[in-house]
Formats: structure tokens, sequence, C-alpha cells
């Protein structure tokens, strides 16, 4: 167990990272991921609430889906968090942030947003056998579809599941009273579903290319610098941070989001340079190996004119080790 965002979380179970990881992979684990946060906001201005606050436009989905989007900061379009929505129904919106951010996100939604983080507990269940294995105990939640979003009752309580997850393999993600989590949990387990901690949600979804709120998305990094310029319908209207963003969209960025991958099994770490022709041109945002391929795979930050396919080279603790700018995602759902 370990500090993580103000909460205690289990780095790995009993079988480890790597066999955690291999288990998403192949067959079906459950992380406990309680510590981000659900902010619920209610009511009949709920809907012009988030469309004013956030980037992404909630027009192109409904009631009973799940939306991915970004909070900024209205001064320099950084990325202050990014949120799934799941629109539950007409007038309720679950806001899922980051662990650390749920105040600021509480915050800029105003009145009507309440913090209900200590009310429930979501438990992720991943990985290609997670619907089959959860359908033997809550049907109604296997059966979610992807970025869909579904209401059911187990043993008396009201649950909320979506079809989201951080691993970039299929699942759900479902939200328990506190009073029913340890129970589901141990129907969940009981399936033959393998618990899994933060290391292994780390390497799946360091895998998958999905970026880490505060390594890939943070201070001083915008959706576009990020790559995710998809988050943003500039058709949309007004929302916080436009203007920033629309201003450096005009001038261009002046760094991208890119894969990097390593022969062995030394992996690049956070903070590394990234050099091409001794001149250093980005830094590592995240780095470990990968269970899969077998070898080293990063995140970084490099210039714009840095391209897939361009051999660099990662200082690694004095070691200058080759490197190769690749597309991501790194592995891709079989």
């Amino acid at each position: 167990m370990v500090p993580f965002a103000g909460w205690q979380m289990p780095v790995s179970y009993s079988d480890g990272t790597l066999a955690e990881h291999q288990a998403c992979r192949r067959d079906a684990v459950v992380f406990d991921v309680s510590h981000l946060g659900t902010v619920r906001v209610t009511g009949p201005h709920s809907f012009d609430r988030l469309q004013q606050a956030f980037t992404n436009d909630l027009r192109r989905i409904e009631p009973g889906r799940a939306q991915y989007t970004h909070l900024l900061d209205a001064d320099d379009a950084s990325v202050l968090d990014d949120i799934i929505v799941w629109w539950v129904d007409d007038e309720r919106f679950d806001v899922m942030p980051n662990a650390s951010n749920t105040d600021r996100v509480t915050t800029a939604l105003g009145s009507g947003a309440t913090d209900v983080t200590a009310s429930r507990a979501v438990l992720a269940i991943q990985g290609p056998e997670a619907r089959r294995r959860l359908a033997t105990v809550a049907p109604d939640a296997a059966a979610v579809g992807r970025f869909k979003v579904g209401r059911f009752s187990w043993s008396g309580v009201e649950v909320v599941v979506a079809g989201t997850g951080y691993t970039g393999e299929d699942g759900v993600e479902v939200a328990v009273p506190s009073e029913a989590a340890s129970a589901f949990w141990e129907a969940v387990v009981g399936t033959g579903i393998a618990p899994a901690g933060l290391g292994a949600r780390d390497t799946l979804r360091l895998e998958a290319g999905l970026p880490l709120h505060g390594h890939e998305l943070g201070p001083g990094i915008t959706p576009l610098q990020a790559g995710l310029g998809w988050v943003v319908r500039w058709d949309k209207g007004n929302f916080i941070g436009r203007a920033a963003l629309e201003a450096e969209k005009e001038r261009g960025v002046a760094r991208r989001l890119r894969g990097l991958t390593v022969e062995g099994r030394r992996p690049p770490r956070e903070g590394q340079t990234v050099r091409r022709d001794g001149e250093v041109i980005g830094e590592i945002t995240s780095g470990n190996f990968s269970p899969v391929l077998g070898h080293g795979i990063a995140l970084g930050f490099l210039g714009p004119d840095v391209g897939e396919g361009d051999e660099v080279v990662i200082d690694v603790r004095g070691t200058e080790v080759p490197a190769t700018v690749v597309p991501t995602p790194f592995v891709t759902r079989t």
C-alpha cells in the first residue's frame, strides 16, 4: 500500500504487477479506483453548466452515454483535469475527475455540483473476459456497451455502470454505494477476476498510449500539445480557456506528445532528456517496461518537427540509449 493523491492505494496484490498486467491482457482483472472523484450535477441547468465549463460537446451524445472531456485553465489553456462525464439521465450527470482534482472541478461547475465521492466505491473490471465473467454475478453491468451508462439494482442498492476504463481493454467501471462495495468486490473476485493494483494500471495505460494527469496533462500542457485536439469542439460555443487555446492553435504548438520505443528491458523514465544530433529536443513524461512487447516504451514531449520514424537518443542515467519515435498506442486490443 502506498499514498496516492490523499488515498492509500495497493501497488499490487499477491501475484505482482507483471502477472496482473498479463491477466488484464489475457483474461480479466478488477481495480479499486474509488480514489477517482464523483461530482454530481443535477437540475434543469446541468447540461448548460457542463457545456460552458468543458471542451467537448455534450450535444454529440445523449442520456445513457459517457464522454471524455477536458477542463482548461482560463489563462493559458492548460488541462486542469481530464474527465469522463457519465450522463445518467436527463437532469443528472456524474462527472468523474482525477483524484486530486475533485475540488477544482466542483468549484468550476458552481452551485448544483456536489462531491459525492465518499458515498460510493468504483470498481473497474477490465480485460477480454471481463464481461463474460461479470455476467455471472451482475449481468446488467456486463451488458453495458462501450461508453454507455446504465443503472441497475444489485442486492437492494442502485448501482451505476459505464463502459469505460483506462487499460486499452474492453470492460466497465461500476459505481457501488459504499455499504455494498465490499460484497460486490467479493462477488466479482469470486468469478475468477483477479485483483490488480496501481502498478498494472500504469503499465496498461502506458501500453495503450493513454495520458496521465500530472505527466502528459497538467500545468503548461494543452490538449493540442497532448495530441488530444479531438476533445475540443470549436463549433459548440464558448468554454473555459477557449480564447487561450484558439491563440495557440493560430500560432502553432511548440511541442507535441510522442511515443518512443527502446531496445532491451531497461526502460526510459520520467524527466529524462531526449536528444537528436546532440541537441535536446524534449523530455520523457512516462516510461516503463512493456510486459507485452518485452522492451522499454515511453511518452514524451518533443519538438514539433520530430515525426514518427525519427531516430533519437534518451539520456538514461548518463547513458545514451537509442530510441525510435513511434505511433501510439504501443499495444492494441486483440
